[in-house]
């Protein structure tokens, strides 16, 4: 009896006893290492890249959670790589109707942009998204993974008899400039996103997005009469407008993905021979074929960085996704690729492979 009153007695106590500052704290990270070759005239390739490691702090405080994320990657090409910080927040979660989140993190804005670069599934996001969504953007802007210092509020209303919600909502303001920067011109991007979600893993939205980008390096070619040449010129655009829109549609559930996006953009880019307007749409499939075990895909995907078919690039993608574990993949792609800003129109299609070995830890 004695016995079984000291081991309440000390369980009582264990109960009682705070909890400590890193039982709410959490470290992971993940690596992605990758092999490319492609067979572009003017272009070819064959090598070796590290394609990126990101270390990740998690952590929560009563209500709030936060998030640290520093990236390494070589950004800038092979040889050259970047050390940055990519995510630094906090988010008041205590409503699931009313979430607001403030610091940098990922643009509200399409439904890939927010995707883990190992779950998205491919050798990179598509190429519209990469040019449109702030990763490598159109505007010259470095690459920022889709992020950017803002706030934003968002929420998940109307659930019904199972609990499930079916609609979302998320509206941010944002610098307008990316990562780790100040905002230039004062001026803010707001964007914003709506979708519905009428059945289990269905999900059907759309996206908006207006701003400026402070200052932006920009090129354009000139006919010289003095030297009778076409030559090179720079100047800086203050306030570059960005108007963009998407839409998007979603089906994912058992390990079963399909995806496809529109995104239309009007507003001066870096290279102001191409206009001022741009667009391009992707859609996917990644399929189970041995379940938790090995995924099959294909993907098509079209961008025109002066929305006309004249300056296409076309990706038609197929590869599979092996699991060893759950935090280790191999991922393997081809892609024949059309890409009319090419010279030389006997040149258009070269042949691309992609083989990425992934890991969590």
């Amino acid at each position: 009896m004695t016995v079984a009153l000291m081991a309440i007695a000390l369980t009582s106590n264990a109960q009682e006893q705070p909890k400590k500052w890193y039982d709410n704290f959490k470290f992971s990270g993940y690596g992605m290492l990758q092999y490319q070759a492609q067979d572009k005239e003017g272009g070819k390739s064959n090598t070796f890249n590290l394609r990126l490691a990101r270390f990740i702090l998690d952590g929560k405080i009563g209500d709030f959670d936060w998030r640290a994320q520093i990236q390494g990657t070589n950004v800038k090409g092979p040889g050259e790589p970047t050390v940055q910080l990519v995510d630094l927040y906090a988010e008041w979660r205590k409503l699931p109707e009313f979430k607001v989140k403030a610091g940098q993190f990922k643009r509200a804005f399409t439904f890939e942009n927010p995707t883990h670069p190992i779950t998205q599934g491919w050798y990179s996001y598509a190429n519209v998204i990469n040019a449109l969504s702030g990763f490598g953007d159109r505007t010259g802007e470095k690459s920022s993974g889709g992020r950017d210092i803002g706030l934003q509020v968002q929420g998940d209303l109307f659930p019904n008899a199972d609990g499930r919600r079916l609609l979302h909502y998320q509206i941010g303001v944002y610098n307008g400039e990316g990562i780790n920067a100040k905002d230039k011109d004062n001026r803010k991007d707001f964007i914003g996103g709506l979708w519905v979600m009428p059945i289990q893993g269905v999900r059907v939205g759309a996206f908006g997005w207006t701003g400026t980008r402070g200052e932006m390096a920009s090129t354009y070619t000139e006919y010289n009469a003095l030297t009778d040449q076409v030559e090179k010129k720079t100047t800086t655009i203050y306030s570059a407008k960005k108007n963009r829109y998407a839409l998007s549609a979603e089906y994912d559930k058992d390990e079963y993905t399909f995806r496809a996006e529109y995104i239309h953009s009007q507003g001066l880019g870096s290279n102001l021979d191409l206009g001022n307007k741009a667009d391009g749409w992707y859609v996917f499939g990644i399929v189970p074929v041995i379940k938790s075990k090995l995924h099959a895909k294909a993907r098509y995907q079209t961008y025109r960085d002066n929305k006309e078919w004249s300056r296409a690039k076309t990706m038609y993608e197929v590869g599979a996704n092996y699991y060893f574990t759950k935090s280790l993949q191999l991922n393997v792609e081809y892609a024949r690729v059309n890409d009319r800003t090419i010279a030389n129109p006997d040149k258009h299609n070269y042949n691309f492979v992609d083989v990425e070995l992934d890991f969590r830890f």
